[in-house]
């Protein structure tokens, strides 16, 4: 009897978050101005039978009030559901690029202080020649709001070294090797790049180190019962383009997924000032690589520059 009322108990409670899971996807989702096909397609893909692109921004807005800030993070995710691999390019936030229609030269961070999500999708797809069909922002309160849910994350740190928390404005140690890191520090820890002696690489290298911990922390068996408080997290501090059906089957197709599975691609470049500005300039020649590891993993023709 015991046995039969858990049992029904776990039912109901999946039933519950179910409906939660759903009606915060409902509350993240929102269009893009462009419509739902990239322009550099020449049709709308197709999430779980298409190979399909996300760009994932993390967004700092403390200083503007949640009013267009400027991405802190900028990732190209792209995901290939018949051989069930992902890709993942960190583009560095000071990467010089054209923005679009703007006829300017400036950071890639400011494009979405400009113009949001869709100036941003813009300026990357202008700047890598490859579609972007999917989008995802986050903010910092919800990305240390959903790792103090799933109680923290470890990460290696590869050397020691502090930094200043944004919230609290108290210093934030670090010591290499094993650490386990609450939400705040684990922001602090993947923004550091001052002190980092490969800079913005070195940074980027920790984002997507703090992501996949994510990823295993949230996929985690003993994490399924906060489901719930997940979902709440990423109704209210997360957009994106993607559906919650499309989400939902994507899932099950990457059921047995784990983040070591995924290839990170890098920019090659040099460090430059411009009037005294520090930017990111990346080389020709690793942006036309980038751009076709990119293209054959969508399966879609090489770009004109790379033939």
């Amino acid at each position: 009897m015991f046995l039969v009322i858990v049992l029904l108990s776990v039912v109901a409670y999946g039933g519950y978050v179910f409906y939660q899971t759903f009606q915060a996807a409902n509350s993240a989702y929102t269009e893009i101005d462009r419509g739902e096909k990239s322009n550099l397609r020449d049709k709308k893909v197709e999430i779980g039978k298409d190979p399909f692109s996300v760009l994932i921004m993390g967004v700092e807005d403390y200083s503007t009030g949640g009013e267009n800030g400027r991405t802190d993070t900028l990732i190209v995710a792209t995901i290939n559901p018949k051989d069930k691999t992902m890709k993942m390019l960190s583009i560095p936030r000071d990467t010089l690029v054209t923005i679009p229609d703007r006829n300017e030269e400036t950071k890639i961070n400011h494009a979405h202080s400009y113009g949001g999500k869709d100036l941003t999708i813009e300026t990357v797809e202008y700047f890598l020649d490859v579609p972007i069909d999917y989008f995802a922002t986050v903010n910092f309160e919800g990305f240390k709001n959903i790792i103090n849910i799933v109680d923290g994350v470890t990460v290696d740190v590869p050397f020691d070294f502090y930094e200043t928390s944004d919230e609290t404005g108290k210093r934030l140690n670090f010591y290499e090797g094993k650490m386990e890191l609450d939400g705040e520090k684990a922001l602090a820890y993947a923004r550091m790049r001052k002190q980092d002696p490969r800079g913005d690489f070195g940074r980027n290298d920790r984002q997507r180190q703090i992501m996949a911990a994510v990823i295993d922390k949230i996929l985690s068996p003993r994490n399924v019962f906060k489901v719930d408080e997940i979902a709440g997290e990423l109704g209210s501090n997360v957009e994106t383009n993607i559906r919650m059906s499309q989400g939902l089957g994507l899932a099950q197709q990457f059921a047995n997924f784990k983040s070591n599975d995924i290839e990170t691609i890098n920019i090659e470049g040099e460090d430059s000032y411009i009037g005294g500005v520090y930017y990111f300039v990346p080389y020709d020649e690793s942006i036309q690589e980038v751009r076709s590891s990119i293209r054959s993993h969508l399966e879609i023709q090489p770009a004109e520059d790379d033939l």
